[in-house]
């Protein structure tokens, strides 16, 4: 009876055996990465090779800085012109609309008022009033000269003389700017209406013009736009304000575009931001003339600040954890695995797939920095943690 329990603990013995081994054999092909401090992590050279990871160094890379801005295209202000009529009236004459384009010098309108009537009877009866003194001062200064006339008589004489001069000048301003000629006004040709000319070349933007309609002085009929000067009026935020330099180069598009293939250029950048904390960027545009381009259209825009060469890094280098930034460098190789630093870092420029990265103060430029496969070493810190 001895006998056979010896046989059987031996066979159970002898198939255990193999089940231990294998075990023991499993247990040493997933051995986890270890860890030698919280921001190291350990793997082994089977782990390093399944992980596929790539190392190498900075980089010096010139990286320039965008900035996005909105804004909307813009005519300077001596470019824009309201049109009223300064002594008000009915609106006569008008077939202009909005858009329609006009040229310097062209009439817009036609006004008609009863006071052009008196306005100009009152010019025409003062001018004949001072050709009869301008007649009498001279005839006065002479005998005043021969000391016929007492010096009385020569004073009112001349009194009178400046005061129809000083009325002949105000009624020819009248004139001019209701837009009458004083100069052509002729005795008995009186007319009651009067027009208004365009200052400018440009085109139309808004239309107040209804016939019959009477419009007082401060009432806008037309307001004038010349496109030959439009340009981009952008608002950037004063954090980025101070990076922009005239002459910066822009890329812009409107609403309703997708790519920024439009160009600009940096002339004139604000000194003081306004209530929504933003300073007005002025740029010209490349192709001003475009018929696609109209004030008030609405702009999105990129600001390519100057490209300078800092250190960088494959976007993939660097991963986030806990809010904060960081990479990993390699620290050692040996026969028990790669030993691997997690350093943390601050993200710069990003540009073409590279961000440059700020360092620190000890680092080693030369050290060989994880560029793929970061994230990975990532987790397996977190698992030996765990």
């Amino acid at each position: 009876m001895k006998t056979l329990n010896y046989i059987a603990a031996f066979t159970l013995s002898f198939l255990t055996l193999p089940a231990c081994n294998q075990a023991a054999k499993e247990e040493q092909k997933e051995e986890p990465a270890t860890t030698k401090a919280s921001d190291e992590v350990t793997l082994s050279k089977d782990q390093h090779k399944l992980a596929d990871l790539q190392t190498g160094k900075l980089e010096m890379r010139t990286l320039s800085d965008v900035i996005k801005a909105s804004g909307a295209i813009d005519v300077p202000p001596e470019n824009v012109v309201s049109i009223s009529a300064p002594l008000g009236g009915y609106i006569k004459s008008s077939g202009l609309l909005p858009g329609q384009q006009i040229r310097k010098g062209q009439v817009i309108a036609i006004i008609e008022n009863p006071v052009f009537i008196d306005i100009q009877q009152e010019y025409l009866e003062s001018k004949s009033r001072f050709e009869f003194l301008a007649l009498e001062y001279k005839r006065q200064e002479q005998l005043r000269k021969e000391d016929v006339n007492s010096a009385k008589t020569f004073q009112q004489v001349n009194s009178e003389y400046k005061m129809i001069q000083a009325r002949m000048s105000g009624l020819e301003q009248k004139l001019s700017m209701i837009g009458i000629n004083a100069r052509n006004l002729q005795s008995g040709k009186i007319a009651k209406t009067s027009n208004l000319y365009s200052p400018i070349n440009g085109y139309i933007t808004i239309s107040n013009a209804t016939i019959g309609k009477y419009v007082n002085p401060t009432d806008v009929i037309f307001e004038l736009a010349n496109k030959d000067e439009m340009h981009l009026s952008l608002n950037v935020y004063e954090r980025d304000a101070g990076r922009i330099k005239v002459g910066q180069s822009i890329k812009f598009s409107l609403a309703n575009e997708t790519g920024y293939n439009r160009n600009a250029k940096v002339f004139l950048i604000g000194k003081s931001t306004n209530s929504e904390g933003t300073v007005p960027v002025h740029c010209h545009l490349e192709n001003a003339g475009s018929s696609s381009l109209f004030p008030g259209m609405y702009a999105k825009a990129m600001i390519e600040t100057t490209g300078q060469s800092v250190p960088s890094l494959p976007n993939d280098a660097i991963i986030q954890a806990d809010g904060m930034d960081y990479i990993f460098v390699q620290i050692g190789a040996d026969q028990n695995g790669f030993t691997f630093k997690m350093i943390p870092v601050k993200k710069g420029i990003e540009q073409e797939g590279y961000t440059e990265v700020i360092l620190p103060d000890n680092f080693d430029r030369n050290a060989a920095v994880v560029l793929k496969g970061a994230y990975t070493l990532l987790s397996a810190m977190k698992n030996v943690e765990e």
